[in-house]
């Protein structure tokens, strides 16, 4: 059977059931989509050499970044071993996995939920010298495609399986295949022990209903650039077209989905790719000059790109990772006149103004913290802190207008349709700002209406929007049903009790005599 001959795959049907059924690969649907190696061939260049399970098939277009090169064929050209992450389109048409996916959505954090356009990949990529190679190298990849955002988890997997399967190859691969496919389902709230070549990983599966944490920001990868996190926040706040130049995949990965992240529990609705490159099928889409650059965060390590993306608005370059403990050189923002030539310097080339004040404190705690080595685990969780409040004090208010355009639980009636919600009015709202701003809960200072304004006008509050009315609509309608259902119980229960009162006074016929 062709692995890419088709849009669909049997085993999604299989696991419709959750697995419960234990149809061949159910499970490891409901976790993978596949596992691809790729290698590098002297006369085929670099090439897919394994597809497993065997079942699964890719459309022409998720196998091709270019009319030249696979999506998951761009090697990243660094020796020893090199994790990156990417995400990628899925054909239109595609058949969505149906492992269901829709009890997991509706339970999982909205950051955390599978996607129906988009596959992510985790990737493990070797390049040793090898004098039995005639190439004199040692080059593969072995990358884990999936509709989970579980970066950290898919990682840590690669970084158990990788080293293995470079030794023993596809033995080793069908074995770890098959164990996933023992691997119970992701359940949002539950702790999993997920055993694979003999590590058990213990994984709590993230909820919905859980405080707020946001997810894992490597403070290492912004060093130079710290003292502009808030511009970052804004600029990602508002899904403003952003280009991140990297010296390494792993950089410009991490970095961009550092970025993604740092606006939860608030989900970025705009695109994103943590690693790209000009084989991907949508280069031209997004380097054209004949229009405005899209709403979109695009990780780069190609120089290349300095000249592309001159027409960019906003444009991060970063450096070489120091040593823990090295204070970053502090840099500028600079205008996006000077991101010319190949050695750019480190920096923000852009002309946005922040509309909010940066917080000097946070910024002293966290230089403070590299010049005393304060381990990076810490770093991260101070930075994480910080941007989760700040996000919360912006969401809050938006929260708590949307709420007040619900109708009353008292104007649902059995009889009539549900109420309608109130539409959003962006004046309405501003005018609630004084009493329930985020100046309630958030010490910045700057221009919070503006910041509201400009955030109006971006997909991620399209995004936030259609969805918490989607979730209202669905209250109203299951309070709409609870009271049809209390309606029609009442009235059995009240002709039930009318039925006996007739029968208890209806008077016995005696006999007629003559």
């Amino acid at each position: 059977m062709n692995p890419f001959d088709g849009s669909g795959s049997p085993r999604h049907e299989e696991a419709a059931d959750g697995g419960a059924s234990r149809c061949p690969w159910a499970r490891f649907s409901s976790w993978l989509e596949c596992v691809c190696v790729v290698t590098f061939d002297l006369e085929l260049g670099q090439a897919i050499e394994l597809v497993y399970p065997q079942d699964v098939k890719l459309t022409e277009k998720e196998r091709f970044r270019g009319k030249r090169s696979h999506v998951l064929l761009h090697f990243p050209g660094c020796l020893g071993d090199t994790q990156f992450s990417f995400r990628l389109r899925q054909s239109v048409g595609r058949r969505a996995s149906r492992f269901r996916e829709d009890v997991y959505n509706r339970d999982a954090p909205v950051t955390l939920q599978t996607e129906v356009s988009h596959f992510f990949g985790y990737v493990y990529f070797r390049q040793v010298k090898d004098v039995s190679v005639k190439r004199g190298y040692f080059q593969k990849s072995l990358v884990l495609v999936s509709r989970l955002p579980y970066t950290h988890l898919f990682h840590s997997l690669l970084q158990i399986v990788a080293p293995e399967f470079f030794e023993k190859l596809e033995p080793c691969l069908e074995a770890v295949c098959n164990e996933i496919d023992q691997w119970p389902s992701p359940v949002p709230g539950l702790t999993l022990n997920l055993p694979v070549m003999g590590v058990v990983l213990q994984v709590r599966i993230p909820s919905k209903t859980d405080k707020p944490g946001g997810s894992p920001v490597r403070q290492t990868t912004t060093q130079s650039v710290l003292i502009h996190l808030h511009i970052l926040w804004e600029l990602t706040l508002l899904g403003e077209p952003l280009v991140v130049m990297a010296p390494s995949p792993t950089i410009s990965s991490e970095t961009v989905l550092a970025l993604v992240s740092s606006i939860s529990p608030l989900k970025f609705c705009c695109d994103f790719r943590p690693y790209f490159t000009i084989h991907d099928s949508e280069f031209r889409e997004y380097t054209t000059r004949t229009q405005a650059p899209p709403n979109v965060v695009l990780g780069v390590t190609n120089p290349f790109f300095i000249k592309t993306f001159q027409n960019w608005p906003h444009v991060v370059r970063l450096g070489e990772i120091k040593m823990a403990g090295d204070l970053p050189k502090q840099v500028k923002v600079k205008k996006l006149s000077k991101l010319k030539t190949l050695d750019t310097k480190p920096g923000i080339y852009t002309a946005y103004k922040t509309f909010l004040h940066k917080d000097k404190i946070l910024i002293k705690r966290l230089l403070k913290g590299i010049q005393r080595k304060r381990p990076s685990e810490v770093q991260s969780a101070i930075l994480r802190r910080h941007l989760l409040e700040l996000t919360q004090s912006f969401i809050i208010p938006l929260e708590r207008y949307m709420a007040s355009l619900m109708p009353l639980q008292r104007s649902v009636t059995p009889w009539k349709t549900p109420p309608q919600i109130r539409p959003f009015s962006q004046d309405e709202f501003m005018t609630t700002l004084d009493h329930t701003g985020p100046q309630l809960t958030s010490g910045l200072k700057g221009d919070w209406m503006g910041l509201y304004r400009k955030f109006f006008r971006s997909q991620n509050f399209d995004g936030w929007y259609r969805h918490r009315h989607k979730e209202m609509t669905q209250k109203l309608e299951s309070l709409h049903l609870e009271v049809i259902c209390d309606a029609v119980s009442s009235f059995i229960k009240q002709s039930e009790k009318t039925s006996l009162q007739l029968k208890v006074q209806s008077p016995t016929k005696s006999p007629v005599s003559n």
